[in-house]
């Protein structure tokens, strides 16, 4: 198995539901954080943390995502001949990203639930490590989030999930880890994942944000998962259940990650995404503090 990853996943084949109506036509990966869609900064992280192999597991009326990272040298050129310079150098380089990170796109085939994706792209990648990463994530960091779960990948050569210290009443939300050992520097031992426990129940203080080192073993529970389903035709195939029943006989990580998470999967989350990045937007961000400090002050103006 290789000791390094250069191969990655994102599953963007899901309708989007907690965001309708807003997301009936527009996929919700195509929404934007800050000026860039959201599925932009996820393929950003990636290629900063040296992935070259991005493949994006799509469905039926995502077109859009292809056509945001297709290059586009007509409109490069005609933008260039009206002298915007500053507006062509940004189209040419979504554009490039494309081929920095040599994306490629796949059909979402099989039964419901995030392992199904993952699954897919696997069956391309032979015995290499991948990296899973969903579409409406967005972190911001000194060192990208992906470049921290490699690193912790590469010191362990195991499966590894992206932690967060969490709350502990907000321990309903998310998958809790069951933590064995901790090894410092925010890498965790851990024997499986608790989804969504009552406060009392959490095993750790720590929660599961969506971020993964797929290894084969993995992949291979995934292929059980899968089987079993075409013969019940119940449930659905996820990765998290995959990855518990690797973690009963063989080793599991988890790296808690440095830096700001932002979920943008519900709408309360999705404000909160683009308010904070419109904040720390130098040229906009002074602008909208005034502007929220104004709203926010109940004396009338004379």
């Amino acid at each position: 198995m290789s000791t390094t990853i250069r191969r990655a996943v994102i599953p963007a084949a899901g309708l989007g539901s907690r965001l309708l109506p807003l997301t009936k036509a527009t996929p919700k990966e195509m929404l934007p954080v800050g000026d860039k869609p959201v599925i932009e900064h996820t393929v950003r992280e990636l290629v900063a943390s040296g992935i070259t192999d991005i493949t994006v597991v799509v469905s039926g009326g995502k077109g859009l995502i292809q056509d945001h990272f297709r290059p586009n040298p007509t409109l490069v050129t005609q933008l260039r001949a009206d002298g915007r310079t500053a507006y062509a150098d940004a189209v040419e380089e979504v554009g490039e990203l494309s081929r920095l990170g040599h994306i490629t796109y796949l059909d979402q085939h099989g039964p419901y639930g995030n392992g199904t994706p993952v699954l897919n792209a696997a069956r391309n990648f032979g015995d290499e490590p991948m990296l899973v990463l969903w579409p409406d994530d967005v972190f911001v960091a000194g060192t990208p989030r992906a470049q921290q779960l490699i690193r912790a990948y590469e010191a362990t050569s195991c499966p590894v999930l992206a932690l967060m210290p969490m709350n502990p009443a907000d321990s309903r939300r998310y998958g809790v880890p069951v933590v064995k050992e901790d090894l410092n520097d925010g890498l965790l031992r851990i024997t499986g994942l608790v989804e969504k426990p009552e406060p009392q129940d959490a095993p750790s203080a720590y929660a599961a944000i969506g971020g993964y080192v797929v290894t084969p073993g993995i992949v291979d529970e995934l292929r059980r998962q899968t089987e079993r389903w075409y013969e019940h035709r119940t449930g659905e195939v996820y990765l998290t259940d995959a990855i518990n029943a690797y973690a009963g006989s063989r080793a599991v990580y988890g790296q808690v990650i440095e830096g700001q998470w932002y979920d943008t999967g519900n709408p309360l989350a999705y404000l909160t995404a683009q308010f904070a990045a419109a904040l720390a937007d130098p040229e906009y961000g002074p602008h909208l503090r005034r502007l929220a400090q104004g709203i926010g002050d109940p004396t009338p103006s004379a």
